[in-house]
Formats: C-alpha cells, structure tokens, sequence
C-alpha cells in the first residue's frame, strides 16, 4: 500500500462531529419540521460489564435500531474521541474500560436516547 493509498482512504471519512446519515429534512416537509430519524425511537443501554473479560472492565452500549454499518461507524467514532479500544458486534459496541459517562455524553450529543444502567 502507498503513501497516497492511505491518505485517499482518510479524505473520504467523515471526521467531522455530524452524525453520519443526519440530514436537513425541513425542506421538503411543509410543515418546516424535520421527521423523526431511527435514533429518536430506540433507546440504548450503556452498561459495565466484567464477566467473562478475565476482570478486566469493559463499558457495553446495546439497543441499537440502525444497520450494523452505522454502529460500526458510531462505535469508531467514541473509540477515536474517548482515545481507547473496542468493537461492535451484533448491534452492541464494546468499549475497554468502564467508559459509560463519557460514552452516554457523547450518545447524547449524537442525538440518542440513552439510559446508563449499574
């Protein structure tokens, strides 16, 4: 892989903190309101969790009602901002550490409902 290989790769991310997906929908609704989006339905988990990780602690956010490509992308994202590991399977992202205040803020600020469980 060249250099210009991986540099194409980051310009066509989105890293910028809009949510992928969101867009303005006010305009073609007459009303002037924007409809209501997938993450205004659900609401998420946000759980630590320790059983089965050899003690080690990891925060779980579940509930998810978008594709399993929009979590992966929304689990990336807290990975990046909150500066650890983790992954997303089955509609669940897994974060390393006990992480959930800083994860339901940044949820939050994505436009989740969230509810912090333990």
């Amino acid at each position: 892989m060249s250099i210009n290989d991986w540099k194409a790769a980051l310009q066509g991310l989105n890293l910028d903190d809009t949510p992928s997906g969101e867009a303005d929908n006010t305009e073609n609704d007459p009303t002037g309101q924007a409809a209501p989006c997938e993450r205004e339905r659900a609401t998420l988990q946000v759980m630590m969790e320790r059983k089965g990780r050899g003690g080690k602690t990891a925060t779980i956010i579940a509930g998810f009602t978008i594709g399993d490509d929009e979590v992966a992308d929304i689990a990336a994202r807290l990975k990046s901002k909150l500066g650890t590991g983790g992954s997303s399977r089955g509609g669940e992202i897994l974060i390393q550490g006990d992480r959930r205040a800083d994860a339901v803020k940044m949820l939050k600020e994505m436009g989740f409902k969230v509810n912090r469980s333990n």
